[in-house]
């Protein structure tokens, strides 16, 4: 990760997108146990139909932790001042998610230089699953 340079970041400028592997139980499983979430519709198949749906989904706070890591792939973690997610649609089995992020906005507050940025992941398909905003201080 290279220090950003203020001056040079323009309003339209994109984060380099980061495309993960297609969700499946297995990541979904490793997430339940790292985060503690073990609410049975992500990972129990007869719970998941019984409440309706077709098979288990992704965790939405799975979502928000890839575009977490979006963000800290292009800045210290340090410099987050703000992060925000809606949650839009579900991420099913199978998805390939990529996660990008835009700036928005340049600004001065408390005495730092910020960016504001729209993120969002989405599916193979260009179908939004969450999307949020953030704050940095460069």
């Amino acid at each position: 990760m290279d220090k950003l340079d203020y001056d040079a970041i323009e309003v339209g400028q994109t984060l380099p997108p980061l495309a993960l592997p297609p969700v499946d139980r297995k990541m979904l499983a490793l997430f339940a146990g790292a985060s503690g979430d073990h609410n049975a519709v992500h990972i129990d198949i007869d719970f998941a139909r019984r409440a309706g749906m077709p098979d288990v989904f992704a965790h939405g706070m799975l979502s928000m932790a890839w575009l977490g890591r979006l963000l800290t792939q292009w800045v210290d973690q340090r410099q987050l001042r703000q992060f925000g997610v809606r949650f839009v649609g579900i991420t099913h089995l199978g998805h390939r998610i990529t996660c990008t992020g835009r700036v928005v906005e340049k600004f001065e507050a408390d005495g730092e230089r910020r960016l504001r940025l729209v993120i969002q992941t989405a599916n193979q398909y260009g179908e939004s699953r969450v999307v949020g905003d953030a704050v940095i201080a460069v």
